[in-house]
């Protein structure tokens, strides 16, 4: 018994933040190769999955920002942020993304609401947690085709100026991180 409640615990922790349209595994199904990759807050060492083009393509219509068409950000860094209301980590991540965004010039964020919200709930719920950078609500049966569908929340890219993906985090990120990973990536260039 003593070895079983802390499986539950990790169990439960890691379903904690999955998005609610995901349907879980069948029994048959073959086991994850990188069960801890997918609980680490740490961002990926790949920048993209197998799949993914490394230019991804983005256009979605905000709430209250009009279109936002990734490809017409060349020449800034962009956060591409997936996340939910109901998603802890993610609400915790809305401050700091917000004062990132305003901090710096060369930075765009971007909140994609990975979850089944009306856009009246949505503007209910954003002024009580204010976020200062664009959100659009997307489709859970339909999300972007260019970017992985979200095994977990918080999920984020960082798109480097040239419409590239830079990295991928699964988890939740600081702006220290990406303040790092930018200065890291753009020494690198």
């Amino acid at each position: 018994m003593k070895t079983l409640a802390p499986a539950l615990l990790v169990a439960t922790l890691l379903a904690a933040c999955q998005p609610a349209a995901e349907p879980a595994p069948s029994v048959a199904a073959a086991p994850d190769p990188e069960p801890a990759a997918a609980a680490a807050p740490a961002p990926a060492e790949e920048p993209a999955e197998a799949g993914m083009p490394s230019h991804p393509r983005l256009v979605v219509e905000t709430l209250d920002h009009g279109p936002f068409d990734l490809a017409a950000q060349r020449g800034q860094w962009v956060v591409v942020n997936f996340w939910a209301t109901w998603c802890k980590p993610c609400l915790k991540e809305i401050p700091d993304l917000t004062a990132f965004d305003a901090a710096r010039d060369d930075v765009l964020v971007i909140g994609l609401a990975y979850e089944e919200i009306e856009a009246a709930d949505m503007r209910a719920f954003l002024e009580k947690h204010p976020a200062g950078y664009p959100i659009a609500l997307l489709d859970v049966y339909d999300p972007p085709a260019d970017f992985d569908t979200p095994r977990g929340l918080p999920m984020t890219y960082l798109v480097d100026p040239q419409g590239k993906v830079a990295k991928k985090y699964l988890g939740p990120i600081t702006s220290q991180e990406l303040a790092a990973d930018i200065a890291a990536i753009a020494g690198e260039a």
